[in-house]
């Protein structure tokens, strides 16, 4: 996906595609490391995720220590990206891990050690998925969230007129 360029629409900087792969691979090791200790250090394990699942959710994914350690690690030994990114959709992807984590979070606070599981097993299939495949869950929902949004709008306006 390239930076966009919607009319009217000022698109952010754009970013480089391989920093949220990288971010993806960082989080799938320790979702699953999450999964193989005890529920105490997958509690403390998860609390962290979360919060930097927040950091990239709410200030954007290039916030993130993630982001950093691939800006000046990783990325200077890589040629550069043949196009950028609109940062929007990883953003939203980091706020639908946040909740998944969250839910793992206080299941296994609470006690409810297989909600915990079951939610940081499916935050770790997603984590997988775009580590591995480069396909984003989080972002494909907020690409048709957008392309749904202008059609909900366009029916409620149907709706307010007709009645």
């Amino acid at each position: 996906m390239s930076v966009s360029t919607e009319p009217g629409v000022r698109a952010p900087s754009g970013l480089d595609p391989r920093g949220p792969q990288f971010t993806a691979a960082v989080t799938a090791v320790v979702l699953a490391v999450a999964l193989l200790v005890p529920p105490a250090a997958a509690t403390l394990i998860l609390g962290v995720q979360a919060v930097l699942f927040a950091v990239g959710a709410l200030g954007g994914v290039q916030r993130t220590p993630h982001a950093w350690v691939f800006r000046r690690v990783v990325r200077p030994r890589l040629s550069p990206p043949s196009e950028l990114e609109d940062p929007r959709p990883p953003q939203f992807a980091q706020g639908v891990g946040l909740a998944f984590t969250a839910v793992a979070f206080v299941g296994f606070l609470l006690g409810a050690t297989v909600v915990g599981q079951v939610a940081a097993g499916l935050a770790l299939v997603a984590a997988l998925l775009n580590a591995v495949f480069r396909f984003c869950l989080g972002c494909e929902l907020y690409l048709v969230l957008r392309r749904l949004a202008p059609a909900a709008g366009r029916a409620a306006s149907v709706s307010r007129t007709a009645g």
